[in-house]
């Protein structure tokens, strides 16, 4: 995980076989994008309950000279996702788990096609063959499962154990968890990304896999059917920007929440953290009270998220960012109450050669997402859509065709000094504050990338595996912090030093004179790869 003392380029993943397949295919002469594919498919393989080809995926692709832009890969609900079918089965709400929660088109396996079509733009890339050789690889002849997802499928077995595919494909033949280190192997998923690669990505859209893939959903009364995939397409998107002292910040549109992400940052751009203590109750105090008036902007405007109904690239200007910064009490915790539930989600990073940077995101959603798993392809689909409501009238009620709102977000900063900075982070809501935290610690404090993703955090509010609502703080700050934080009104709940709830983050930076540096967080298994 040491940041190094600089390549040329380098991929960061919260799993070392991810970002070594993606440091392979720069290596191999490939670009950023490329080595993204790689990247993402191998995890998709060795990460199962975090993210998968059943989820969805976001990108943000910054190319010296230019201006950076986006895809959302968020796929839509099915044709026959419909408050009145959910009821007449005895729903009051959307299902968190099964069949029924599978409910909305895979989107991930797209964007990956949208973003190699814009990489041929600028000359050939390495096939399809070669971008799954890894993955491929991992998936038939089996990867070491890692503590967090033997720790994953124990924590959520009562409510998976019983789920169409789940016992075949992620438990032992005697129904129990694998322990950590065991060798799991994948076949179904195996000839899945190899019939891919063969046939190219949008089979798995309009091909024998989409058949494959709409008859197994069909066959566990999900609501997509085959013409849902087939009419999905990614879409390339304008990011969000906001300038900061520092430089400019890029983010993602709606339907994620890339909005929140700018708007803590910039409004902690306003309260002075430079001089306050790095490590003190002031910081964490204001880090949170600006995530409450990131989250409360989201929760009285959801509609905006959902069919982009308003404008929240104004939430970015100068003058709201001033008004948000000023209501803050620096001295009281203002009252809060969570909306969103947990998820999980992997961030990884790669920058090229020629500079191009990659920040993204991709997810099932809550672990193991719906925990249905197609047979005929392996693939485990996700429940994104579950976060839609039954309400008619109601801005997030399920319908065909209708997307939901994505905590997923993945950044990019091009600083002043000449430095763009590629981060994220897993974690529902968690995501803005991390990644509030990391860019704080290496733009503001000067933080190697290392040090500003390991150094202890916060969370707020719900969080990847935990729905509690109170302050989460890492155990490696001073007990006085915490007595200062409960003075001041905050509900704390202290986590072990190094603790998953606060998510995975990863870094990337590339400074003025084109050299490569990263952080991978110790809280995952990740690792950073830099290549001369």
């Amino acid at each position: 995980m040491a940041w190094g003392d600089g390549a040329q380029a380098g991929a960061v993943a919260p799993h070392a076989a991810a970002a070594v397949a993606a440091a392979r295919v720069l290596n191999d002469g490939g670009g950023a994008i490329e080595a993204m594919v790689a990247a993402a498919a191998v995890i998709a393989v060795v990460y199962p309950h975090m993210t998968g080809l059943g989820g969805d995926g976001f990108w943000l692709i910054h190319e010296p000279g230019r201006d950076p832009y986006g895809i959302d890969a968020g796929g839509a609900a099915g044709a026959f996702a419909t408050p009145d079918a959910y009821k007449a089965r005895g729903h009051e709400t959307v299902p968190m788990r099964g069949p029924l929660a599978a409910n909305t088109v895979a989107g991930t396996v797209a964007g990956w096609e949208l973003a190699l079509f814009y990489a041929q733009r600028e000359g050939p890339v390495l096939p399809l063959e070669r971008l799954f050789e890894d993955a491929i690889g991992y998936a038939e002849r089996g990867f070491p499962v890692t503590a967090s997802q033997a720790a994953s499928t124990a924590g959520r077995l009562a409510e998976l154990s019983g789920l169409p595919g789940f016992r075949e494909h992620f438990l032992t033949p005697d129904g129990l968890v694998p322990a950590r280190g065991t060798l799991w192997q994948q076949p179904a998923l195996a000839a899945t990304l190899r019939s891919l690669a063969q046939r190219g990505l949008r089979d798995f859209y309009e091909g024998e896999i989409a058949a494959c893939v709409a008859a197994d959903l069909a066959a566990v009364a999900s609501p997509v059917a085959v013409a849902d995939l087939a009419a999905f397409r990614a879409r390339r998107v304008r990011p969000l920007r906001m300038a900061h002292s520092l430089g400019m910040l890029y983010n993602l549109p709606p339907p994620t929440q890339g909005a929140l992400s700018l708007l803590m940052l910039g409004i902690l751009d306003r309260v002075g953290l430079e001089r306050l203590p790095r490590e003190g109750a002031d910081m964490i105090h204001l880090a949170a009270e600006a995530a409450k008036r990131a989250f409360g902007l989201r929760d009285r405007h959801k509609g905006w998220f959902l069919e982009s109904g308003g404008d929240v690239a104004e939430w970015l200007e100068s003058g709201r960012l001033d008004a948000e910064a000023r209501a803050i009490d620096r001295m009281q915790a203002a009252p809060w109450q969570a909306t969103q539930g947990p998820a999980d989600t992997v961030w990884l990073g790669v920058i090229d050669h020629k500079g191009r940077a990659v920040s993204f995101i991709q997810s099932l959603y809550h672990e193991f997402g719906s925990g249905v798993v197609l047979p005929g392809t392996g693939i485990c689909w996700q429940n994104r859509g579950a976060s839609f409501s039954l309400t008619a009238g109601a801005v997030d009620c399920i319908g065909p065709g209708r997307r939901p709102y994505h905590t997923l977000n993945p950044a990019i900063a091009t600083l002043n000094d000449g430095r763009v900075l590629a981060y994220g982070a897993m974690g529902g809501d968690g995501q803005p504050q991390t990644q509030a935290a990391v860019f704080t610690r290496l733009a503001l404090y000067g933080d190697d990338p290392q040090a500003a993703v390991s150094a202890p955090r916060w969370l707020l509010g719900r969080a990847w595996g935990d729905p509690s609502n109170d302050l989460k703080i890492e155990a490696r700050f001073p007990d006085a912090v915490f007595q200062e934080l409960e003075r001041r009104g905050h509900h704390i709940a202290r986590l072990a030093p190094f603790d998953e709830t606060v998510g995975h983050a990863g870094m990337l930076v590339r400074d003025a004179h084109g050299r490569v540096f990263g952080g991978a967080d110790p809280r995952s298994d990740g690792q950073v790869v830099l290549v001369d």
